[in-house]
């Protein structure tokens, strides 16, 4: 009996002796903790809105004049998408506020790359969107009323107002008969100083974003080839039905 317990004894002395060793092997070293997530020094992921507001702070700075927030802030949530969508081979913004009265210089045309304005100047409404003020926009034929919303720029030619630039709308219900309407931009007398001098207002169009003649060519061979338009207003069926300012509904 004494010698199985001797022999028990051995056998657990042995399987101790050759165990491995899961402890850690003491060092003078200080202990090494982790870091938390939290704690690592890294940029926060800005939000889109954040994004977009930085892009402004930047131009704002650079230039002497741009327009409102609102109207950048619109401007580039569908500028971003037409880029997803492959619409663009310029980088050109083109910005049409007509919240503004027609006296006051409200069309810029931004490069993207620079972050410069590359024109600051007045634009025309339609004869039946409104005076001095636009207040009624349409996109059915012949109203001769302004269509409002994002536009890409195409193919120019020559008509009885010299070079003209088409526009093709991008949204429906709102600007999608651009084309046929032979809504584009082109340069006009009345679209100047003088005019206002006169007339207490701009001079308006059939529905084209006219601009003074002085610029009307330099404007548009800067902006053709698939550049985005936006003619802005802070106009309510507008900012709630545009696809571009808005998520599309989900199908159930």
């Amino acid at each position: 009996m004494i010698n199985k317990i001797m022999i028990l004894a051995v056998v657990l002395t042995a399987s101790f002796a050759f165990a491995p060793n899961n402890e850690p092997t003491p060092t003078t070293s200080a202990p090494v903790t982790e870091t938390p997530l939290n704690d690592i020094n890294e940029e926060p992921i800005a939000s889109a809105e954040e994004e977009i507001n930085l892009l402004y702070e930047s131009f704002s700075s650079a230039n002497a004049s741009m327009p409102s927030q609102a109207a950048f802030t619109y401007a580039m949530t569908g500028y971003q998408k037409l880029l997803e969508e492959n619409k663009i081979e310029k980088e050109i913004l083109t910005i049409v506020d007509f919240g503004l009265k027609s006296t006051q210089k409200r069309m810029w045309i931004l490069d993207m790359t620079t972050q410069k304005v590359l024109f600051h100047t007045l634009v025309s409404h339609g004869k039946n969107t409104g005076g001095d003020i636009a207040t009624s926009f349409s996109d059915t034929p012949n109203s001769f009323q302004s269509s409002l919303g994002f536009y890409v720029t195409a193919e120019t030619y020559y008509g009885k107002n010299g070079l003209s630039l088409f526009i093709d709308g991008m949204e429906k219900g709102f600007n999608k008969n651009a084309r046929d309407r032979y809504v584009v931009i082109h340069g006009a007398d009345y679209a100047t100083k003088d005019f206002i001098n006169r007339a207490g207002r701009l001079g308006r169009s059939y529905g084209c974003p006219a601009v003074p003649t002085k610029v009307s060519k330099e404007i548009i061979e800067t902006i053709k080839g698939q550049s985005v338009l936006f003619i802005f207003h802070p106009n309510k069926n507008y900012l709630e039905k545009s696809t571009y300012l808005n998520q599309p509904a989900e199908t159930v």
